[in-house]
């Protein structure tokens, strides 16, 4: 499809500045109303959207069904959210001299927000970014993914007819030109993307210039922990559903290295690999398949020879096959070394990398030797043990027996270190697309 020139880029731009103006003086409980009205619009069309975007994401038509009723939970979310952005009444009379004077803050919409989508999860993560846009009474402009951007542009047409001032939520096609555009240009007051770290750190050295805010979640390298005596079954179900057949791994905060006591190694490889073999790879519109196509066949190319590398270091596959085109049959790979290219870096796909170690503090110095910190996963029986764990790794959060691929809209999501450090959720992303500002009564309690 066409992308935006720089000259339609900048009259985005530009008409974003009379939204923003526009949305600001729009009540609170009329923009509640729109954001629901847009929920409602969403849920209507939600099995046409569903098929829309597995057949141009790939993703299996189970999961982008679960995609698109997040992004409906997201905008009744902050529906709720908008009419609840709350100010302080702070004490003067901490200081001396101070006591008869008022001092309140209040937030303020913080301008015109750039969303950078990407492909992996374009219509939940559009939802994070645009719904918490609107509802704190900001204009956005939406890049969409390139690789996928049909099913976003069709539910544009569902926020125009919700009755969002003109030009509020405005929707551009473009590549990296288009991002780097908008993280530097003036009339962009804050950059939200979801992508890789390389990205964020480009945008980031761009929005320097303007000093705008970033708001970036990035890579991932998420750990899973399973301890002696923990239920072997289950932990292996939470790399299957965690890594195996979601999103066909092509998700940030999936299980990408799984760290297994030795004690109970062998056992949980075979449960592995016993649950992996069942998993349908196929058509994503037919009912029966866990595990679609990659969003491009060079993306698969990719998780092919990262496969290959990590058997030319002594890896060896228990489950799996050769790549057909953009299918990547789901792959269990054991005897995996620790610094390994396979563990160092995330393999973004439908592969899960075994490692054997003596204890849940090895595991633990294993998991934190990465660049990224976006979630963790221990599975034990032992809640000290669990608790002593979490306190440990140092990621955005830690799910005790169960996969890294939890997101709950109304979680705090996001990573530490070269993951990012922002966090988004309902409660989160509206203080972050607002600014604060302290009004001071003087003699006001006098």
């Amino acid at each position: 499809m066409p992308v935006a020139t720089e000259d339609e880029a900048r009259a985005a731009v530009r008409a974003a500045q009379d939204a923003r103006t526009a949305m600001a003086a729009t009540p609170a409980h009329e923009r509640a109303r729109l954001l629901a009205k847009v929920a409602d619009g969403i849920a209507a069309r939600a099995e046409e959207l569903a098929r829309d975007l597995a057949a141009e994401n790939g993703k299996p038509i189970r999961q982008t069904r679960e995609e698109i009723a997040a992004a409906v939970r997201i905008f009744r979310g902050f529906a709720g959210e908008a009419t609840r952005i709350f100010g302080r009444q702070i004490p003067l009379d901490a200081v001396p001299g101070l006591e008869n004077h008022l001092a309140v803050t209040v937030r303020e919409p913080i301008g015109v927000v750039a969303a950078i989508v990407p492909f992996n999860y374009p219509v939940e993560l559009w939802a994070h970014k645009a719904a918490a846009a609107l509802a704190a009474g900001n204009a956005v402009i939406v890049k969409p993914p390139e690789k996928c951007p049909l099913t976003l542009m069709e539910i544009g047409r569902i926020i125009e007819a919700a009755g969002f001032p003109e030009t509020a939520h405005q929707i551009v096609p473009g590549g990296p030109e288009l991002a780097r555009f908008l993280a530097s240009t003036d009339g962009v007051q804050m950059i939200s993307l979801t992508g890789s770290t390389a990205a964020g750190k480009a945008l980031a050295e761009l929005a320097a210039g303007t000093l705008k805010r970033t708001h970036l979640e990035l890579g991932g390298n998420d750990a899973l922990i399973v301890c002696a005596d923990a239920d072997v079954e289950r932990a292996a179900e939470a790399v299957v559903l965690g890594r195996l057949a979601r999103g066909n791994g092509q998700i940030c905060c999936a299980v990408k290295r799984v760290y297994v006591e030795d004690g109970v190694y062998d056992a949980f490889a075979e449960a592995l690999e016993a649950q992996a073999g069942k998993l349908v790879v196929g058509d994503q519109l037919d009912e029966a398949t866990d595990v679609g196509p990659l969003i491009t066949e060079p993306a698969a190319a990719a998780v092919d020879q990262a496969i290959r590398t990590a058997v030319n270091d002594g890896a060896r596959v228990v489950v799996g096959g050769p790549r057909d085109g953009a299918f990547v049959p789901p792959t269990v790979l054991v005897d995996v070394a620790p610094h390994a290219e396979a563990v160092a870096e995330e393999i973004f796909g439908p592969v899960a990398p075994l490692l054997r170690v003596s204890d849940a503090l090895e595991a633990v110095r294993l998991a934190n030797d990465s660049p990224y910190g976006l979630q963790a996963a221990i599975f034990t029986r032992d809640i000290g043990r669990a608790f002593s764990v979490a306190r440990r790794l140092q990621v955005g959060a830690v799910v005790i027996n169960g996969s890294t691929a939890l997101r709950a809209e109304n979680l705090p999501f996001g990573g530490v270190k070269l993951t990012g450090g922002a966090r988004e959720g309902l409660h989160d992303t509206l203080l972050d697309m607002t600014e604060q500002k302290t009004i001071i009564v003087m003699d006001g309690l006098a």
